[in-house]
C-alpha cells in the first residue's frame, strides 16, 4: 500500500507562486508514475500534470502548460507541483496521485484516475 500526503496549499493572490508537495510512503512508492489532479467547486476532477517514475517523461494538461512545472525527488520519495502566475480559476482542492490509469481521450493520451490518491491540499487564489 502507498500513502500520499500532500502540503503546500494555501491562500494567495493572483499572480503569485507557491509550491505543492506529495509525500510518498509505502514500500514500492518510487516505483510508481505519479501526478497532480484538482477539482474545483461544482465541477469534474482534472489532470494537471504527471510524471513518470524516473522523472524524466512528463505530462501536462493543456492550460498548464508554461505556469505549472511538475518534478519528483525520488531520494525523499517527493513529488512536487511549482505553481507560478497564479489565477484565481487555478483555486481548487488538489490531490496527488500515484500509479496512474491512462486513456484515450480525443486523440490525445492523458491521466484519468488512479490506484491511490492522498487527501488533497488547498489551493484558494483570490483577485
Amino acid at each position: 500500500q502507498v500513502q500520499l500526503v500532500e502540503s503546500g496549499g494555501r491562500l494567495v493572490q493572483a499572480g503569485d507562486s507557491l509550491r505543492l508537495s506529495c509525500a510518498a510512503s509505502g514500500r514500492t512508492s518510487g516505483s510508481y508514475d505519479m501526478g497532480w489532479f484538482r477539482q474545483a467547486p461544482g465541477k469534474e476532477r482534472e489532470a494537471i500534470a504527471a510524471i513518470s517514475q524516473s522523472g524524466i517523461s512528463s505530462y501536462y494538461g493543456d492550460s498548464k502548460k508554461g505556469r505549472f512545472i511538475i518534478s519528483r525527488d525520488n531520494a525523499k520519495n517527493t513529488m512536487y507541483l511549482q505553481m507560478n502566475r497564479v489565477q484565481p480559476e487555478d483555486t481548487a482542492v488538489y490531490y496527488c496521485a500515484a500509479g496512474l490509469q491512462w486513456e484515450q481521450v480525443a486523440g490525445i493520451r492523458l491521466p484519468t484516475g488512479a490506484d491511490h490518491w492522498g487527501q488533497g491540499t488547498q489551493v484558494t487564489v483570490s483577485p
